[in-house]
């Protein structure tokens, strides 16, 4: 089983062996120009993985609309910023740690939250700061389902492992399924194809862990239910556990730092749509171009690209990018994202709304609900500010909650929750897709040379898992370009080490 000390070994054979492809065939010119349609985590480690794989020739064009970074987004309270998305990083996520060290970005250790589960009447789980309480807490209530569920995700977690080595030697993969069969062949694939509920009950836990453990963390981490797929649900129990960190200055910080990194420029525009063209060269043949067609203020411009990458959803809340003029039809699944409400709250969560009574601190900083408990809220944590705030200012001011909820809290929500607020803010994402059991995922090329890095998002979506696919796309497009297809959609061979 992997254990945290194996992530030195694993960065070890990142730095050393970066997936680079041999030497490109030389009689096959080079592209001149890619464009990354999205500046978020995937698009910007998509420039960098194009860069580390095409080198400093080629001239690389970043889009995007909003800012850099995305869902990587932080919102200010009281003169402190917090993050608004992805939050937290965990400690095996081997490329964040390797964007974090190569950028010289801090590493702020993120404190481990005590959780406390809400069912409508009262707390029906709540943690304590000492271990083996815990743990027999745990085992009095709900047996050893606890352990059971933790092992079952950390064996899954050593399978998706495997795919550090698959990309520093230079593998890729033309699906989705594809990429999970190489991980941990059929059993994996079938994970998007069931549900964490009848994964789980499969291995014989109870109904009670389900409804008061794991659907809260479901809700909590992702405002989903136990009925979202076993892989998208194994991930976010992963997600929960200790030793996680943050980017000190806020996770966007990777992004702009990518971007830096790799040497692009950097287009402040909105893409309208993609077309192909046939372009003449000197010797009389035709090739292939993408006409990518964006606004960029009140202008309206274009640019050709040998290459284009496409690293923002397909989504008519996210992306509205048109793909026209191709000799065939691009159709496919694409699905829908999870709209969810994130406020932040400066002041002191209510103890009385969740049933409890007396006058002793509230001492849980994470409030999880079971579906039955019908709160407005799917979960509640405390949030630390991107900078280390004032040791005086800590000791002084109120927690600063995030409350996740499906729809936006209203002032009597408000009021029932934080009697006494300070500041407030609030922002809407789509966040997610509905990880809904699926046959169908979207392909990663969509085109000859137009590829879908967010492909990899109806399977599960984390920041690490967007970089992993970002890697993927890089590495799908030069050999597909250079026309070195032995290591596209081959699988290594089976062995001990893996």
């Amino acid at each position: 089983m992997l254990k945290v000390r194996d992530v030195n070994l694993f960065l070890l054979s990142l730095w050393f062996s970066r997936g680079i492809a041999g030497d490109p065939r030389t009689d096959i010119t080079p592209p001149k120009t890619i464009a990354v349609i999205g500046a978020g985590i995937g698009g910007a480690s998509a420039a960098y993985f194009l860069r580390e794989q095409f080198g400093r020739g080629v001239k690389i064009d970043v889009y995007e609309s909003g800012r850099v970074g995305g869902r990587l987004a932080t919102a200010s309270i009281s003169g402190q910023d917090y993050e608004m998305g992805g939050a937290t990083i965990h400690p095996l996520h081997l490329y964040m740690k390797r964007f974090a060290q190569m950028l010289g970005l801090k590493e702020d250790k993120h404190p481990d939250h005590l959780l406390a589960v809400y069912d409508g009447e009262e707390f029906v789980f709540e943690e304590s700061e000492w271990f083996l309480v815990n743990v027999i807490k745990l085992i009095w209530r709900y047996g050893f389902d606890y352990l059971r569920v933790k092992r079952w995700a950390e064996s899954y977690l050593h399978m998706f492992m495997k795919i550090y080595q698959y990309q520093s030697e230079g593998y890729c993969f033309t699906s989705v399924e594809k990429l999970l069969h190489g991980l941990g062949d059929e059993e994996f694939v079938q994970m998007t194809k069931h549900s964490i509920d009848q994964a789980l009950q499969k291995i014989g836990i109870s109904q009670r862990f389900m409804k008061e453990m794991v659907d809260p963390i479901m809700r909590l981490s992702s405002g989903h239910r136990v009925n979202i797929s076993a892989f998208a649900g194994m991930i976010s129990l992963i997600g929960t556990a200790s030793d996680l960190w943050t980017v000190e200055g806020g996770n966007k910080l990777i992004c702009s730092g990518l971007l830096y990194s790799a040497k692009v420029n950097l287009i402040q525009g909105k893409v309208i749509s993609i077309d192909t063209k046939r372009r003449p060269q000197r010797n009389g043949e035709l090739v292939l171009l993408y006409e990518v067609n964006y606004t960029e203020g009140a202008d309206t411009a274009y640019s050709m690209y040998d290459i284009v990458i496409m690293a923002a959803p397909f989504h008519p809340g996210k992306s509205q990018v048109r793909l026209r003029a191709f000799s065939q039809p691009i159709s496919f699944t694409s699905g829908r994202y999870r709209q969810t409400f994130i406020t932040l709250v400066e002041g002191s969560l209510n103890a009385s709304y969740f049933g409890c009574r007396g006058s002793g601190p509230f001492r849980p900083t994470a409030v999880g609900t079971t579906a039955n408990s019908r709160s407005s809220v799917l979960g509640a944590s405390v949030s630390r500010p991107v900078t280390a705030a004032p040791d005086d200012r800590l000791s002084t001011s109120a927690p600063v909650w995030k409350v996740l909820s499906p729809q936006p809290l209203g002032q009597e929500q408000l009021s029932q929750l934080f009697p006494s607020r300070e500041a407030l803010r609030e922002a809407r994402f789509l966040s997610q897709p509905r990880y809904s059991p699926s046959d169908e995922s979207p392909p990663f090329i969509l085109h000859d040379h137009l590829y879908y890095l967010n492909a990899i998002e109806w399977a599960a979506s984390t920041l690490e898992i967007m970089a992993l696919s970002a890697k993927n796309a890089a590495l799908l497009s030069h050999h597909r370009w250079f026309q070195q297809l032995e290591k596209v959609d081959q699988e290594l061979k089976r062995k001990d080490e893996l």
